[in-house]
């Protein structure tokens, strides 16, 4: 527990109702929406402005007692739980948009704002912010820059780290850094606003982001294509890029995720159907038509069983809350559900859902798969029970078998979720010892004393990797 001189000291900044340190509270801050992850914090502060953060900052940096910053705790590797106690810095009192600057296509807000929120508010101008993680009803801005979040819009758009441009964070010591700015072009020493954005509050504190803005499509097209085969849908995504078409949204349902789905949305999906490819396009309203026609096509080339166009907005967006639904709607089926994602070139999705289905047969486990087939980005979703302590150690099996498939065919073992606890020990499949020496590096540059966000990212050791030989 924090001495009381510390919970002075923190309340002479924010205020006494702004630090709390009763179990109900430290009990709510002790995990994320990660599964059987939990650990109680010592105290709960809430700041209301980058001079709070930087002088609570410098108390905890004194007394050398460990930080994370967390928004609404939506991550899905552990990356908020507080595994060494400390303190939880909530960020939802930061939630303001300072300014809408119009003539520059830029944004500057606060961590703690809620991301749909800004995106309603940035439409409301007339403009667009492309980034679209499932979670954006609850999600935090500051939280989808830890985690460069990514979203079904990333084929075309890309994801959060294309659009932050410049940041105000602080550092473990209480100091205010500022990089980036509303500049489109930036070389002026290392890129430390690209290297923050994907550090999972490991490297510093951000308490405000200027966020680039682009003008909105025109219109919007959605189609469903419906195939009997998985090597047919996987060969379509790559026909689809091959004939230089990048839709907007180009996403993938395997067999079980399909029944899932349908069963909690009722679209009356066919359930014999081995994969669905849900498609949209945006932009201007000629070139989307032609190219939904051309995607269509090559759908039907491909051997495609259906080709299904929405008929109005309304109804391509009911397609689209669908497959959003899709976590919630495996949810339903037990107790526990275990959503991982691993990115494979988008050439080997088949093989890897393949992959994915052979190692769940293989461990005897439930695991459908779902995910951005555009950018090769995939989800397997275990659902379980974490009172079955043999299922849950042939699910873990299962994923560290996945991992091991994703890195061996040219992939990575997390493709928007992050690294924080759960893939800690995998990291160095993907980098290497090299690079995993020159990211401690960094940590040590940015944290001496390792108090942001401490646990995460560097595991205490490495997992072996058992190469499974296929073929």
């Amino acid at each position: 527990m924090l001495s009381e001189s510390v919970k002075r000291e923190l309340a002479a900044i924010v205020g006494p109702e702004h630090i709390k340190d009763d179990e109900t509270t430290r009990v709510a801050h002790s995990y994320d929406a990660t599964p059987m992850l939990q650990a109680l914090p010592d105290a709960v502060v809430y700041p209301s402005c980058t001079d709070e953060v930087s002088r609570i900052m410098k108390v905890l940096s004194r007394h050398k007692i460990p930080v994370v910053s967390r928004g609404s705790g939506t991550n899905l590797a552990g990356g908020t739980v507080p595994v060494a106690g400390g303190v939880v810095m909530v960020m939802h009192r930061m939630n303001r948009i300072l300014e809408m600057d119009l003539e520059n296509l830029t944004a500057v807000v606060q961590p703690g704002l809620i991301t749909r929120d800004f995106m309603a508010e940035v439409e409301r101008h007339g403009l667009f912010y492309p980034p679209d993680p499932s979670s954006m009803a609850i999600s935090t801005i500051g939280g989808n820059i830890a985690e460069g979040s990514g979203g079904l819009r990333g084929l075309k758009y890309g994801t959060t780290k294309d659009y932050v441009i410049g940041l105000e964070a602080v550092l473990a010591s209480g100091e205010i850094i500022r990089t980036g700015g509303k500049l489109m072009k930036d070389v002026a020493g290392y890129d430390l606003t690209k290297l923050l954005v994907g550090s999972e509050g490991t490297l510093a504190i951000i308490t405000e982001a200027t966020l680039k803005l682009i003008p909105p499509p025109e219109t919007k097209r959605t189609m469903l294509a419906m195939f009997r085969s998985l090597d047919d849908a996987a060969r379509t995504v790559s026909k689809i890029i091959e004939a230089r078409i990048i839709p907007a949204t180009l996403e993938f349902m395997d067999n079980p995720t399909i029944r899932v789905v349908d069963g909690f949305a009722k679209l009356g999906l066919p359930h014999d159907m081995e994969a669905i490819l849900l498609i949209e396009q945006d932009g201007d309203p000629a070139a989307v038509a032609r190219d939904i026609e051309r995607i269509a096509d090559i759908c039907r080339t491909e051997r495609a069983d259906r080709v299904e166009v929405a008929a109005t907005p309304e109804e391509g967006q009911r397609l689209m809350t669908a497959r959003r639904s899709a976590l919630t709607a495996l949810a339903r089926l037990r107790p526990t559900t275990i959503l991982e994602d691993a990115t494979v070139p988008r050439s080997k999705i088949a093989d890897m859902v393949r992959e994915i289905g052979r190692i769940a047969a293989k461990y005897n486990v439930h695991i459908a798969t779902f995910g951005h087939a555009g950018d090769g980005n995939l989800h397997p979703t275990a659902t379980t029970d974490a009172r079955d302590r043999d299922e849950i150690e042939r699910v873990e099996a299962a994923f560290e078998e996945i991992f091991e498939a994703a890195i061996r065919l040219g992939g990575t073992i997390t493709g928007e979720h992050g690294v924080g606890i759960v893939k800690a020990p995998f990291l160095e499949w993907k980098v290497g010892p090299a690079g995993i020496a020159v990211m401690r590096g960094i940590k040590q540059a940015f944290d001496p004393d390792n108090l942001l966000n401490p646990g995460k990212m560097f595991a205490k050791a490495a997992r072996r990797r058992v190469v499974v030989q296929r073929g």
